[in-house]
């Protein structure tokens, strides 16, 4: 049996003119691997539309693992995130111009919740391709912390397991922001394809230390 693998990526958003979320994923559209096929999905980088997006797209391909990924500039490395919570407070505005402060994703949902992707067990097999990976415990609070706690919330009671992978600045944007990290568009699809095959393998996650101490 195929089985469907659902990735996403954002839009640009905060005057960058890609990135590199989508630019990854959109590469990947209609791949085939060893017993999956791979659908992809472009979210608005808007509250509210990005999770109804996201959620019109599970009910039409039912994938069996769903990866969200989206842009972080700054971080260093290829971030497998923990931990979903239901706050939405943005630093900036979004592409509607809505700069949503202390609202619950869901109101009424939980605090939080933890991803179902064998995050450890990814980060290790990402870390052996020669990949720089780590285990995040935030996700932080904008619309990539609302998309990934609204598909945790959508993938309650379902059988796909769910999370989400926040990536590097490309070259190009890094040439604009002096200082900054980046990743090659070339590690980057590597990266995410190894994710979404470990997902697909793993049923129980990796027992290594992943945590942070500050």
């Amino acid at each position: 049996m195929t089985r469907t693998v659902l990735l996403t990526g954002f839009e640009p958003f905060n005057k960058e003119t890609i990135n590199p979320a989508w630019e990854a994923v959109r590469s990947l559209a209609g791949h085939e691997g060893s017993g999956y096929r791979i659908e992809v999905r472009q979210l608005p980088c808007v509250f509210g539309a990005a999770g109804e997006v996201l959620r019109a797209a599970i009910d039409e391909v039912r994938p069996s693992v769903v990866i969200a990924v989206g842009q972080a500039g700054g971080r260093v490395d290829l971030s497998v995130e923990r931990i979903a919570i239901n706050i939405d407070d943005a630093p900036i505005p979004d592409n509607a111009q809505c700069q949503l402060v202390d609202r619950p994703v869901v109101e009424g949902g939980p605090a939080a919740y933890f991803s179902t992707l064998p995050i450890k067990a990814i980060v290790a097999s990402l870390r052996e391709a020669g990949l720089p990976a780590s285990v995040s415990q935030t996700a932080g609070t904008f619309v990539c912390n609302h998309v990934f706690y609204s598909l945790m919330h959508q993938s309650v009671g379902q059988d796909v397991r769910a999370g989400f992978i926040h990536i590097p600045y490309l070259p190009r944007q890094a040439a604009a922001h002096p200082g900054a990290p980046s990743m090659a568009l070339a590690d980057v699809v590597r990266g995410v394809t190894i994710a979404l095959e470990v997902a697909l393998a793993v049923r129980d996650d990796a027992c290594a230390a992943g945590g942070a101490v500050s």
